[in-house]
C-alpha cells in the first residue's frame, strides 16, 4: 500500500524510517481474541517523524469493518451477544467527514479528531489500544473497547464502559490486561487534564492538501505483515 517513491528507508541497521507526506498506508485493527484482520483503512501519511504518526482518512474511503455473519451492523446486535456471536467482514465506505488520526510511539491509544460538515470542530476521540506495530504497508494494533471524548472546552468523558465490561464477560479481556488499559485510560486523563499534545497543538485548525485524492482499499488488505518496528 505505501508508495515506493515516497518511503524513505534507513540502510544502517535495517531499521524502516519515517513516511513521507502524501504516503498511503494502512491503518489497521486485529480482531479480538484472534489473529485475523477486521478493520482497515487507507490513510494518508500527514507527519510522521520520531515524535508523533498523524495520518489522513478522506471521506469515501473503503474500508474493512466487521459485522455479524449475516450481515448485521456489529453495533445493532444487542451487548449480550455482541462478542459471541460469529463474525465475517465486508467492505464499505466511510461517510461524512474525514478523521485525524494521531500516534505517538509506544503509546497504548491514539487521538481522533471529528469535524462536523464545513470543518466545524466536533471533538478529539482517544481510542484505547495496543501501541502501533509499523510494518512496511502502515501499522497494525488491537482495539481495547474503552474509549474517551474529549471537548472542544476541554471537558471529557468515558465512552464504551458498557462493551469494555462486556469483553471481560466474554473472555476477550482478562483482568490484568483490562487493569493495564484502566491504567492506560487514567494516563490519557493526566494528558487531557493538563491539556498537553496533542491537544494543544492546534490540530483541529489543521486541514489536507487539496490535492491528495482518496487512497483505494488493496485487494491484499489483510496480508501478514512483516513488523520492521512499533
Amino acid at each position: 500500500m505505501a508508495d515506493d517513491g515516497a518511503v524513505r528507508r534507513v540502510e544502517a541497521g535495517g531499521a524502516a524510517a519515517f513516511w513521507a507526506p502524501g504516503s498511503r498506508i494502512l491503518w489497521r485493527y486485529r480482531e479480538n481474541g484472534g489473529d485475523r484482520f477486521h478493520i482497515a483503512r487507507p490513510v494518508t501519511v500527514v507527519q510522521d517523524d520520531a515524535e508523533l504518526l498523524a495520518v489522513w482518512m478522506a471521506p469515501g474511503t473503503e474500508c474493512v469493518r466487521p459485522v455479524l455473519a449475516d450481515g448485521t451492523p456489529v453495533h445493532q446486535e444487542p451487548l449480550e451477544s455482541r462478542y459471541t456471536k460469529p463474525r465475517t467482514v465486508q467492505r464499505d465506505r466511510w461517510f461524512g467527514t474525514g478523521v485525524l488520526k494521531l500516534a505517538r510511539p509506544g503509546e497504548p491509544w491514539s487521538v481522533w479528531l471529528f469535524w462536523d460538515p464545513g470543518w466545524r470542530f466536533k471533538n478529539w476521540y482517544v481510542n484505547l489500544e495496543e501501541p502501533l506495530a509499523r510494518w512496511d504497508g502502515g501499522v497494525d494494533s488491537e482495539d481495547h473497547f474503552l474509549d474517551i471524548s474529549v471537548h472542544p472546552d476541554g471537558s471529557w468523558h468515558w465512552r464504551d464502559e458498557d462493551e469494555f465490561a462486556q469483553a471481560q464477560r466474554d473472555g476477550l479481556m482478562d483482568a490484568p490486561s483490562a487493569a493495564r488499559v484502566r491504567a492506560a485510560g487514567r494516563s490519557a486523563v493526566e494528558v487531557i487534564r493538563a491539556w498537553g499534545p496533542p491537544f494543544s497543538d492546534g490540530w483541529e485548525h489543521w486541514r489536507p492538501d487539496p490535492s491528495w485524492s482518496v487512497p483505494p482499499l488493496p485487494d491484499d488488505w489483510d496480508r501478514t505483515p512483516v513488523h520492521v518496528s512499533s
